[in-house]
């Protein structure tokens, strides 16, 4: 975390909240990592109380996990619980944009168009961070716009997750194809018919589904030195973070236990 980050707005929850969800997105609280309240507090000069707070939202968001003994620690959620959350949010944006479209107007397409570009801006300077707050910014404004606040309360408990552990963590994503995944629904929703709109929603998030499916690994592997089992701290607290399993590592591992003639099958 930066000596000279200021926290200068509030409310100091929700600031601390999205700073934490910053750094976790960048690698600095990789999954499995401790999150210490009072470390926290005194590096933004703030009391332990809106850290308390904002480490309580983003455990209702499913980002974090809090318990007695071991404080707060990143999720590493399975890749099931994450395909899951695909299939909810598909059912739950496609009749927001239903309840969108009467709604929509030049304005708020032209917006939408907007949020598109700077994610494909973003994609190609491997800014991962814009391109994830743009995303959101796209699937929130439409949420917004239907104007049922229980789909977009239901909405807001899944999102976050979705974002954090999908958009920017995975490693392997083709991050330009996942802003270019949008513009099918962009050109459902300028043509004005809930039926493209549905098909267009569902299409999305199965495409989304299956370029996740392939990249995903369940698995952590513990540092040299244990601290995954011991409860590691965030890079430069004195251990080495723990190493989530890739792709690449699970595909070296089964081509190493499976020898030569799994390697020329699989080519």
């Amino acid at each position: 975390m930066s000596p000279n980050l200021q926290i200068s707005r509030s409310p100091l929850s929700d600031q601390i909240k999205d700073r934490l969800l910053q750094e976790i997105l960048a690698g600095d609280y990789p999954p499995g990592s401790r999150i210490v309240e009072t470390r926290v507090a005194r590096e933004l000069g703030t009391s332990q109380a809106p850290v308390r707070e904002a480490l309580r939202d983003l455990e209702a968001l499913g980002v974090i996990e809090i318990s007695a003994f071991r404080g707060a620690r990143v999720r590493h959620p399975s890749k099931a619980e994450l395909l899951e959350a695909y299939g909810i949010r598909a059912e739950l944006e496609s009749l927001g944009a239903r309840l969108a479209l009467p709604r929509l107007s030049d304005a708020d397409l032209a917006e939408l168009q907007g949020y598109v570009e700077e994610m494909q801006r973003a994609a190609d300077a491997g800014d991962t961070h814009t391109e994830a707050v743009a995303d959101v910014a796209f699937h929130a404004r439409v949420i917004q716009i239907s104007n049922n606040h229980t789909l977009e309360r239901v909405w807001r408990h899944l999102e976050p997750l979705s974002r954090t552990y999908i958009t920017l963590v995975v490693p392997g994503v083709n991050r330009r194809h996942m802003a270019d995944l949008h513009l099918p629904i962009l050109d459902a929703l300028r043509g004005g018919d809930p039926g493209q709109a549905d098909e267009a929603y569902h299409l999305h998030f199965e495409a989304a589904g299956n370029m996740f499916r392939e990249t995903w690994v369940d698995e952590l592997l513990a540092s040299d030195d244990g601290a995954a089992a011991n409860g590691s701290s965030r890079p430069g607290g004195g251990r080495r973070p723990t190493r989530r399993l890739t792709a690449v590592d699970a595909a070296m591992r089964r081509r190493s236990q499976s020898g030569p003639r799994a390697t020329a099958r699989g080519r």
